[in-house]
């Protein structure tokens, strides 16, 4: 296995990296809609004839009335990109029963595209998780759910939230994520980590190693589907795998490849992976979470990445209430983050498959943390 000291894009795309400023170029403010009004000396985006579609026109209405607009150009270029929401679907268990899953899904998907979520993703779970509910709880297998997603959708970004790394070969894990990309036009990301649900592996049958060979085998599983997704077809010989040749045809439509999110926040181990492989990590909000980014931060200059590439994820409770009456200290909490450098915010909504919470978000949150 020859060394592999930095596997991060050098050249990332523009189009998937948020490069964010420093906190202190972020001045906090009251919440108010008039922050969706752009602020004195910046120019309008040019004003296309129309909008994408009904929705985007109301949520797009006080950056350029009657256009179509990515809320990303209505931000100062020196503020980097927009935050954004992205849509997670932990729990399938609804009122209508399993008959009514793929139904379900359909609607929530093509809700949540139309009201402007940037991800939409599933857990990588074979059982339901103790802070959800009971085991015995309605769960999907998340590449199968995905490929689902992937034929009712066009836009949003696809990705398991995260996939854990003992499930699959990570071969046949590079494979699947491919094929992902492929079929949905370049939206695939590759979310992973380390696994940590012992009872629903063993209880299926499933590879869990103590912890720490895991987070080797996580290692080795980066670097894996890192060389499938390029040029070189040589063997890959690892501690824990070994692949005679790393053949991947066809290679995914996005380049330089799917983007690779690590959950976790171990400051040791999987912030060093984040800074060494990932365009993005994914943190829990709390007290903990500028300490965390400035580990990151560490990392990165130890190894000579730029900081500012790489994507500060955040898993969040993204409850606006029944009606929105929460919309305005949730927005608060976002703007707090945005701070930090949080580009993407991405979490559980209750009730989404009554749509309401989605559309809720759509035309009061969306487009204002646009602007933060």
């Amino acid at each position: 296995m020859r060394p592999a000291p930095c596997f991060h894009d050098p050249h990332p795309s523009a189009s998937r990296v948020r490069r964010v400023p420093p906190a202190a170029t972020f001045a906090m403010m009251p919440m108010k809609r008039s922050l969706l009004r752009l602020a004195p000396g910046r120019v309008a985006p040019p004003c296309p004839p129309a909008p994408r579609n009904r929705a985007a026109a109301r949520r797009l209405r006080p950056l350029c009335p009657g256009a179509r607009a990515d809320l990303a150009t209505a931000v100062d270029k020196e503020k980097g990109t927009a935050m954004e929401l992205g849509l997670h679907l932990p729990n399938f268990t609804w009122p209508d029963g399993p008959q009514k899953i793929g139904e379900n899904l359909t609607r929530i998907a093509a809700a949540a595209e139309d009201t402007g979520f940037k991800m939409l993703s599933v857990m990588d779970h074979v059982w339901q998780i103790g802070v959800v509910g009971p085991p015995e709880l309605d769960m999907l297998e998340a590449y199968t759910t995905l490929g689902f997603l992937a034929a009712r959708t066009k836009t949003i970004d696809l990705l398991a939230w995260v996939t854990a790394v003992t499930y699959r070969e990570p071969g046949l894990l590079a494979k699947a994520v491919t094929t992902l990309d492929v079929l949905s036009g370049g939206r695939a990301w590759l979310g992973i980590g380390a696994a940590w649900n012992e009872p629903e592996a063993t209880g299926l049958g499933l590879d869990f190693p103590p912890t720490g060979e895991r987070f080797e085998r996580l290692e080795e599983a980066l670097q894996i589907c890192l060389q499938m997704w390029s040029d070189d077809e040589s063997p890959y010989n690892g501690k824990h795998y070994q692949l005679a040749r790393t053949l991947n045809s066809p290679q995914p439509l996005s380049r330089p490849h799917p983007p690779i999110l690590i959950g976790g926040g171990g400051e040791k181990k999987t912030l060093r992976m984040v800074a060494q492989y990932a365009r993005a990590c994914n943190l829990f909000g709390g007290p903990e979470l500028a300490h965390k980014l400035e580990v990151l931060r560490g990392h990165c200059e130890t190894l000579g990445r730029d900081y500012d590439e790489i994507e500060k994820t955040v898993m969040f409770a993204i409850d606006p209430g029944p009606n929105g009456e929460k919309v305005d200290a949730m927005l608060e909490q976002l703007q707090a983050m945005a701070g930090l450098g949080i580009s993407h915010v991405h979490g559980h909504i209750a009730d989404a498959h009554t749509i309401t919470p989605l559309e809720i978000l759509g035309e009061r949150v969306i487009p204002v943390i646009a602007g933060f």
